[in-house]
């Protein structure tokens, strides 16, 4: 499903993102992104969707060539890909139900999709009771779920979870992840970009580490090993 081949990016300042990363993610894995901040985890992110283009190299995302799209293209291709962030990036304005709906209403959606499809992912992360409540009538946790719905609402084929635990205590934190895992079980490829050790440890899953934008290991069943 996504490829990197000999990818580098460097930067207007000469410094480097990343330096000669390959590695292939198939459809359905669970791959943890793990390094210091500042390692190239979130250059690896921004150039998946496109939101940087590589110095060299080629990044294949299904049947796109990413490295070699036009800019009007690209919004084809990130509605195939969820992203959830660790500030949530919710609307303050809007509700719960409101904040999933806009991620519809701006791909020009019918309201007839809207008010089917919203409760779906609502009800999917546990938060159907809580549809009319705004942000800041929420816990870090239930923010974070909205997040996750709206990511989901384009039933897309990959989940990019970028520190999504980063703002939250363990309890939350180990409920967010047991989200993700459940949204993989039903066949969707999650990328979790992580600085939490016991969670990546927990998970028992892919994990690809990195240092100074090279992979250092590339390990299933691994662990959260930075030198």
């Amino acid at each position: 499903m996504i490829q990197f081949i000999n990818v580098t990016k460097i930067y207007d300042n000469k410094s480097i993102g990343v330096e000669d990363i390959n590695f292939k993610i198939n459809p359905g894995e669970f791959v943890s992104l793990v390094g210091k901040s500042g390692a190239g985890k979130s250059t690896i992110i921004k150039l998946l969707i496109g939101e940087e283009r590589p110095t060299k190299g080629r990044i294949l995302f299904g049947a796109y060539e990413v490295n070699k799209l036009k800019d009007n293209e690209f919004a084809q291709l990130r509605r195939q890909i969820g992203i959830v962030f660790q500030d949530f990036k919710l609307l303050a304005t809007k509700t719960a139900f409101e904040n999933v709906a806009f991620a519809l209403e701006v791909g020009g959606r019918p309201q007839s999709e809207i008010e089917e499809f919203v409760p779906q992912v609502l009800d999917m992360v546990g938060l159907s009771a809580k549809r009319n409540h705004f942000p800041h009538q929420l816990s870090g946790g239930e923010k974070q779920r909205v997040a996750i719905a709206r990511a989901m609402i384009h039933h897309p084929a990959v989940i990019i979870a970028d520190e999504p635990t980063g703002n939250l205590d363990d309890i939350n934190s180990d409920e967010i992840i047991k989200l993700l895992l459940r949204i993989n079980e039903l066949g969707t490829t999650v990328i979790l970009a992580s600085h939490n050790k016991d969670i990546v440890n927990k998970l028992k899953k892919r994990v690809i580490s990195i240092v100074d934008g090279r992979i250092v290991r590339d390990e299933p069943n691994g662990k959260y090993i930075i030198m």
